[in-house]
């Protein structure tokens, strides 16, 4: 639940097998379950709507997670770590610091972002426009730069809309967004 909402929101079908058959819910007690997995293991809770369906005789109890405005909700996992999860597919992927440092900037009403152009900036973005994209581990590399350096300078990027993060099933890389203007900046 958590996933969807960090991501772009979706439904869970609960009383249908992965094979695509009706299983069915006999109780109550799956909707009482998911509204603990929201209220309970989720921070902040994850809101839900729901709807129960007749098929084939069988109920099956639809779950709407909107998407967050305000991401991320973290799971409570049981070693009392929180991790936040995103939709990728079907699959749920741990968010990397990059997103959360998004999430916490956004989320940060009265802070806006500053950037001082230096050469790592421009670094950055003459490699994306040669070669469309790059991973984190990349940029370090071609930058002669520590990590957290290069996450703190694709976050700004991120917020101003210059770079988009792309996460995928086996890779988180970066890319320059399609609506920035190359010609704004003096590369």
């Amino acid at each position: 639940m958590t996933a969807f909402a960090n991501t772009d929101g979706g439904r869970l079908l609960v009383g249908i097998k992965d094979n695509g058959s009706i299983a069915g819910v006999r109780s109550d007690e799956e909707y009482y379950m998911i509204e603990a997995a929201a209220q309970v293991y989720s921070k902040p809770e994850v809101p839900f709507q729901h709807a129960d369906w007749n098929v084939e005789g069988k109920t099956v109890l639809e779950i709407i997670i909107p998407k967050s405005h305000e991401p991320p909700h973290f799971v409570n996992e049981s070693n009392g770590r929180q991790l936040a999860y995103v939709r990728v597919g079907d699959q749920n992927l741990l968010a990397n610091t990059i997103m959360l440092k998004v999430w916490k900037r956004r989320n940060e009403k009265a802070v806006g972002t500053f950037i001082r152009f230096t050469e790592l900036e421009k670094t950055l973005l003459e490699y994306l426009d040669q070669h469309m994209e790059i991973t984190l581990s990349g940029f370090c590399r071609i930058a002669g730069i520590p990590r957290f350096q290069a996450e703190n300078i694709l976050v700004n990027f991120i917020l101003l809309d210059i770079v988009r993060i792309i996460i995928t099933e086996k890779l988180i890389y970066y890319k320059l967004n399609e609506d920035f203007d190359k010609a704004s900046f003096d590369m």
